[in-house]
């Protein structure tokens, strides 16, 4: 089994959860967030 120890790791890789963000984007994701689940949860409860 290969553990890739030997490979150099990039630093200057920035993942999601580090990048800023702002009050806007928060807002739409919140808005999809609360799209999805109605349609998950509210969609069939109506039927």
């Amino acid at each position: 089994m290969d553990d890739h120890s030997e490979h150099d790791h990039d630093d200057g890789r920035v993942t999601s959860p580090m990048q800023e963000f702002t009050t806007g984007q928060a807002g739409v994701g919140v808005v999809v967030l609360l799209v999805g689940l109605a349609v998950t949860f509210g969609l069939p409860l109506a039927l």
